[in-house]
């Protein structure tokens, strides 16, 4: 069945290009008028909900060679931008080295709808419900100029989008996750005594909403460390969203706690400082301070129970 004369006025242009620089040189003809799209979910709830106005022109992206590979790369492993989310949460590498990622990606919307997505669109969106976890990993970005492409950290990436209010103007490519090193036992000698201090990796990531999946996140949290055996914060990340918040890592609280002994005293620190650092947006579904608060008590609670399960285990 073919479309009216008022659906075809209201329906965008969309344009296929085969090339990150056809792509690219397509949105600098239309400015505004014209948005990079992917699988098209989230736009779309955007312009039935009227977040946002349907544009003129969609620039689909999926007709790009190699964005929808997710492979083994000398930095780490590459997760194309158009690939989707189903595809990133069935995968066994991912799965086996970013856990939270895959575990972020299966609280966003329903399995049909993780069909459609992609992890390109769902960074680009810079609220996405998976950029919490992939802070927690230290992700990088890669994108494209017009010219070359440029490889960033996340967290800057989306500081600089947020800056200057340009979203998803920025042609990403693909995200990049460092492997984490192993940990082992490092011998440490001191005199006639051989010691041994063992260090243990823990990580949990938490999206809260008034539903687990398929539902607007009021809060997304991030945390991925490693302690000694006496719980001495060797390595730590803390990044938290939700909402129309673009997410972020809590840097300054991370430097503050690191090398520290997680007790008590540090406890009631950390949740005093996310309740200081963290400034979620506002909206219909929770107040900043709920937000706040919520943020600061899963941070916490992960870190009570890293402790408490490491201390078992000694």
């Amino acid at each position: 069945m073919g479309m009216n004369i008022q659906e075809t006025i209201a329906s965008p242009l969309v344009w296929h290009p085969q090339t990150a620089a056809e792509a690219w040189q397509l949105k600098q003809t239309y400015d505004i008028e014209a948005v990079y799209t992917s699988g098209g979910t989230l736009l779309r709830t955007q312009w039935e909900s009227g977040i946002s106005a349907m544009p003129q022109h969609l620039i689909d992206l999926s007709a790009i060679r190699g964005l929808n590979e997710l492979r083994v790369g000398e930095a780490g492993l590459v997760v194309g931008g158009q690939t989707s989310l189903q595809s990133c949460r069935s995968n066994a590498l991912l799965s086996r080295h970013f856990p939270m990622v895959t575990e972020a990606i299966r609280t966003i919307a329903a399995p049909s709808v993780r069909q459609l997505a992609t992890i390109g669109g769902n960074v680009a969106s810079s609220i996405g419900d998976s950029i919490a976890a992939l802070l927690g990993y230290d992700a990088e970005v890669i994108w494209f100029d017009g010219t070359r492409e440029h490889r960033a950290l996340l967290s800057e990436w989306l500081h600089e989008a947020s800056a200057a209010k340009r979203g998803n103007e920025r042609l990403l490519l693909s995200v990049l996750l460092p492997f984490e090193e192993s940990l082992g036992e490092t011998p440490v000698s001191n005199g006639a005594e051989d010691l041994t201090s063992q260090m243990k990796r823990f990580g949990a990531y938490h999206k809260v909403g008034r539903r687990e999946a398929f539902t607007p996140s009021v809060v997304t949290a991030c945390i991925n460390g490693v302690l000694t055996c006496s719980n001495v914060i060797k390595q730590i990340r803390i990044a938290l969203g939700g909402g129309q918040t673009v997410p972020v890592r809590l840097e300054g609280l991370e430097k503050e706690i690191s090398g520290a002994d997680v007790d008590g005293q540090l406890l009631r620190h950390v949740y005093d400082r996310t309740i200081e650092l963290f400034e979620p947006r506002e909206d219909l579904f929770a107040s900043a301070a709920y937000r706040k608060s919520t943020a600061a008590n899963l941070i916490v609670s992960e870190l009570w129970k890293a402790a408490k399960d490491n201390t078992k285990q000694l």
